[in-house]
């Protein structure tokens, strides 16, 4: 790892944080960013502001999650590791409070592998199904147990009472993900209780076989279609 490649992959950091913050989905100095560099992990710092973000706000860490350099990561730093561990495609992680996930994910699931309904065909193609973490202390590495372990194949959680969690091929990627997850939960909360019409199975098919994202309907409440 040269240090270019590290300045380079800061710099991708701090356009992303940019980004979220400007997109009003990254409140206050909530949320963290990480990305793949090598034989590290870049992370954001502990109590950093997302849109304003340096270079000395970026801790180098080991792919165990040891800190090289820079400041103390972020706490969630268990939660980005264990989504790093579910895909070897996997090289950059969002974690924001963004206002609409997190207030879905203060709901009940839409089902097992998925708290957000198949609502909207940019949603389930550019995200996919995003089961619901159940709650532990922000920080607690059993958030990383409870990710690392469960059995659905996602690229995206709901934290309950807490936020989203998204992973992707680059940091371009999974920024463009978390926004149009956080748009989904916005639709899923305008519609609640006005019995609204999802995608089908088939519509559902397609779109995940064009687009590599996953979706079992198999546990699916039927009360929630």
């Amino acid at each position: 790892m040269t240090g270019t490649t590290t300045d380079t992959a800061m710099d991708e950091l701090i356009t992303a944080g940019a980004r979220l913050a400007a997109s009003g989905i990254s409140p206050g100095t909530s949320g963290n960013l990480s990305l793949r560099d090598g034989d590290a992990v870049l992370m954001t710092g502990t109590g950093t502001d997302l849109g304003r973000l340096d270079h000395a706000a970026i801790a180098v860490l080991g792919s165990d999650g040891d800190r090289r350099s820079g400041p103390a990561p972020s706490k969630e730093v268990a939660m980005h590791l264990a989504m790093y561990g579910r895909d070897a495609a996997f090289q950059a992680t969002v974690h924001v409070h963004s206002p609409y996930a997190t207030a879905l994910s203060c709901l009940r699931p839409w089902s097992t592998n998925s708290a957000v309904p198949p609502i909207t065909p940019y949603f389930v193609m550019r995200v996919g199904q995003t089961p619901l973490i159940p709650y532990r202390t922000p920080g607690d590495a059993e958030l990383g147990t409870l990710i690392a372990e469960h059995e659905s194949t996602f690229r995206a959680v709901l934290l309950a009472n807490h936020g989203l969690v998204v992973s992707g091929g680059s940091l371009d990627d999974a920024v463009a993900a978390a926004v149009e997850l956080e748009d989904a939960c916005r639709v899923t909360l305008a519609t609640l209780g006005h019995d609204p019409v999802l995608l089908t199975p088939a519509a559902i098919h397609t779109l995940t076989e064009r687009h590599g994202t996953a979706w079992d309907m198999s546990d699916a409440d039927p009360e929630r279609h």
